[in-house]
């Protein structure tokens, strides 16, 4: 035969320690959860939801701390606080969508804005995990123009000073081969007058020859002494046209040396991917979309599952503790007010005893006073009186 058990001896609901994990995660309280059988699961669901979004938050902060450190340990430890920020951020959220407010459209409007900037933010480090290749290719472009462009602006800035040199050197060279070419042909003219080849054509050192002899000496002289000080003047202008190539090309490698592989240059390089690669760009806002339905998730989840039985009884429990609160703090005021009234009066009855146990020795005391001053005939009644009230007479209380 079966045998019936009572009611309330019957076999409650145990948890495991992973669905208790999972019920805090959803802000659930497992006292008021363990008897609501419909909603266990439904706080397992919204638990698993913030657990999922805690973990890609860790890891997209990971990676983007990764991007910025040389050494993953620290990346991970900050990746592992910031997902628990998230996580904070995320319970403290669907803490606050309760049934009472569930229907509100500006709690859930302010609500879903911060849980959509956080996943739009979160969405970045995923995408550029995703798209690793690419976007180092595209960095790699980006340097090359960032390089291109360094050049033109150092050539425009250098370009006024080197003109000057160039054009002063330019001259300095034309100076000087002009008056070679003058040497030359003095010198040919020297030599037809001599070989007779040409000028007169009589052969030998005659007047004429002679004459063109001292013309060639003479501005060959002339060539020399301009030698003399023209080429160090273009050998100046070389040396500083050569240190502007130098600075520039110091400038340039300084100018390399900045260049990294950091988060915002690859989140540079992925707008300049997205905007250059028509067949990226719908791909990139899916799964910009998609990531951001993960930071959504607990939010979302605690909007469209059904109210059950848990909300009633927090609902319920809520207003209990309110008003026992209230009861509490009612009777708690009526026991000091009693206490105080059962003061007042044994502090009165203790008053009016010790006033009645005085009165005696007050009138003995008083007789000696008035005894006395009826001996000492030049004492006032005044000065009688004053000690009266200084020494009898009870003074009341302020």
């Amino acid at each position: 035969m079966e045998k019936n058990s009572a009611l309330t001896h019957r076999v409650s609901y145990s948890p495991s320690a992973f669905t208790e994990f999972l019920w805090w995660l959803s802000t659930a309280e497992k006292e008021l959860l363990v008897d609501a059988v419909i909603d266990r699961n439904r706080y397992r669901i919204i638990g698993m939801s913030v657990l999922a979004t805690w973990l890609f938050a860790t890891l997209a902060w990971t990676y983007f701390f990764s991007t910025v450190m040389d050494s993953i340990y620290p990346a991970a430890a900050l990746g592992i606080f910031m997902g628990f920020i998230i996580l904070s951020i995320d319970r403290t959220l669907i803490k606050g969508i309760t049934k009472t407010n569930k229907h509100k459209f500006l709690p859930i409007f302010f609500r879903g804005l911060l849980a959509l900037t956080i996943g739009f933010f979160m969405a970045q480090p995923a995408i550029l995990y995703m798209f690793n290749k690419e976007i180092k290719l595209q960095t790699s472009l980006d340097n090359e123009k960032r390089k291109i462009t360094k050049r033109q602006e150092l050539d425009t800035l250098y370009a006024q000073q080197k003109i000057t040199l160039t054009s002063g050197k330019l001259a300095l060279q034309q100076q000087l081969t002009q008056k070679y070419d003058a040497v030359q042909k003095a010198r040919e003219n020297y030599l037809a007058e001599s070989d007779g080849s040409g000028g007169t054509g009589k052969v030998g050192l005659k007047t004429i020859a002679l004459a063109k002899k001292a013309e060639y000496e003479k501005i060959d002289a002339e060539y020399q002494q301009m030698a003399k000080t023209t080429l160090p003047n273009i050998d100046s202008a070389d040396a500083a046209l050569k240190k502007i190539d130098r600075d520039i090309a110091h400038e340039e490698a300084a100018f390399a040396a900045y260049f990294n592989n950091g988060f915002l240059t690859r989140i540079e390089a992925l707008n300049n991917l997205v905007k250059n690669n028509k067949a990226l760009q719908m791909r990139y806002y899916l799964i910009v979309f998609i990531l951001m339905l993960i930071e959504l998730m607990p939010v979302i989840a605690k909007i469209i599952l059904p109210v059950g039985s848990y909300d009633e009884k927090v609902k319920l429990r809520e207003e209990m503790e309110a008003e026992i609160t209230r009861m509490n703090i009612r009777q708690e005021q009526q026991l000091k007010e009693h206490y105080n009234q059962i003061a007042f009066e044994h502090n009165k009855e203790a008053i009016t005893s010790f006033f009645n146990l005085t009165q005696k020795d007050k009138e003995e005391k008083m007789k000696s006073f008035s005894k006395k001053w009826r001996e000492e005939n030049h004492h006032a009644f005044d000065g009688l009186w004053e000690k009266m009230k200084k020494e009898i007479i009870a003074k009341q209380e302020n």
